[in-house]
């Protein structure tokens, strides 16, 4: 069976972490979003799998490669050009990725799926298959109901009563939605659905060909089921998620390494001398990472491979990415992103534009003295 991740979105919401990763690649616990919806594919028979490319596409391509060591076949189509000798992504939407693939070959041809490569779920894909050939549509959309204050991120659907998708509202106000029921990303489609988008323009799902399937009365559905979904689309949800996982809130995610005290995870040749630091769990220490005497660390906390938490610093609640070396810092509810440290709630500090960067800075260079600073009131980091 044949399916397509939609991985050529920039992840603007998402910066500063997409300005070098694409969203598709963001680790959970040290491994890519997308390998988790890779592995889920595959579990429910989904062994051909076309992924569109763009923003930072070769991090992409040179990770899953031809999909061999998952167990499946996977193919990219990548969206922009070359320009002064370097790659220059261009994406054509969402829809319009899907039609240029099949405008090359026609890759789809015969009920297919669509996955967002930024979320993590936990979904009968088998189910909902048949679900949507029982109703012989043509399209279907996988949808969750989520607090009304947070309607104005996704897109409203409204349905009849046998699941028949009547209206179709792309990221409304909250004053104008009419449900919270939201499309999560996850499609069902026959490749029919493909004659309804035109070749070589950009042309998105969910504001551009699905209100033109409700327009035509086309058969146009709804399943909403009960699964695990977590979306990542912007900082505070990508904090959450890991704050999640530690907390073992999240199904189908384990902590890496090996558990060597309760609630402590560490990779490999972790540098700590145990019962000189106060390490209160759940916390993930990823390997090579060194631990100075008489620093702090309190769960849930993810602190990633080849760092170096200096003695004195404190970190809380925060997520610190690989090579990051913590001076005689507190951080808390952060997360820790090369020169950047950015608080749960999105506001940013470029640490080297500060003239922080000796606090916060790469583990693989020399540091010197300076005075503690504390980073734990928003925005400041």
């Amino acid at each position: 069976m044949k399916a397509m991740i939609l991985a050529a979105g920039k992840g603007t919401r998402i910066r500063p972490i997409t300005n070098i990763m694409p969203k598709p690649m963001i680790p959970i616990m040290q491994k890519p979003v997308m390998e988790f919806l890779v592995e889920l594919l595959r579990q429910h028979g989904f062994d051909r799998i076309m992924v569109n490319v763009s923003h930072l596409s070769e991090e992409i391509e040179n990770y899953f490669r031809d999909g061999q060591k998952f167990g499946v076949q996977m193919a990219y189509s990548f969206e922009g050009t070359i320009i002064d000798g370097k790659l220059q992504g261009s994406a054509l939407g969402s829809a319009g990725g899907l039609k240029k693939i099949q405008d090359f070959s026609p890759f789809f041809d015969d009920t297919f799926v669509v996955l967002c490569g930024d979320a993590l779920i936990d979904l009968d894909l088998t189910y909902a298959v048949n679900w949507h050939r029982q109703k012989k549509s043509l399209a279907t959309i996988i949808t969750k109901t989520v607090p009304r204050d947070q309607v104005s991120s996704y897109g409203v659907v409204v349905t009849d009563s046998d699941g028949r998708i009547k209206q179709f509202q792309e990221k409304p106000r909250i004053e104008d939605a009419l449900s919270n029921t939201i499309n999560t990303g996850i499609y069902i489609f026959e490749p029919e659905i493909l004659d309804y988008v035109p070749s070589g323009l950009e042309f998105d799902l969910g504001s551009d060909l699905f209100p033109k399937l409700v327009a035509a009365d086309l058969p146009f559905h709804a399943i909403s089921m009960d699964f695990q979904w977590v979306d990542i689309g912007k900082v505070p949800d990508y904090w959450q998620a890991i704050q999640d996982v530690l907390l073992d809130k999240i199904k189908n995610v384990n902590i890496p390494g090996h558990e060597v005290k309760p609630g402590i995870y560490a990779g490999l040749n972790v540098s700590v001398n145990w019962d000189k630091v106060d390490i209160r769990g759940p916390v993930y220490i990823g390997g090579m990472t060194q631990i100075e005497d008489g620093a702090t660390i309190i769960g849930p906390t993810m602190i990633g491979p080849n760092c170096h938490v200096c003695s004195g610093a404190v970190v809380e609640r925060s997520v610190i990415f690989e090579y990051s070396r913590l001076s005689d810092v507190r951080l808390v509810d952060k997360l820790v992103f090369g020169r950047y440290c950015v608080d749960k709630t999105g506001a940013t500090i470029d640490l080297q534009a500060a003239a922080l960067d000796w606090l916060i800075t790469d583990a693989r260079q020399q540091q010197q003295s300076h005075s503690p600073l504390e980073f734990s009131k928003s925005p400041a980091a």
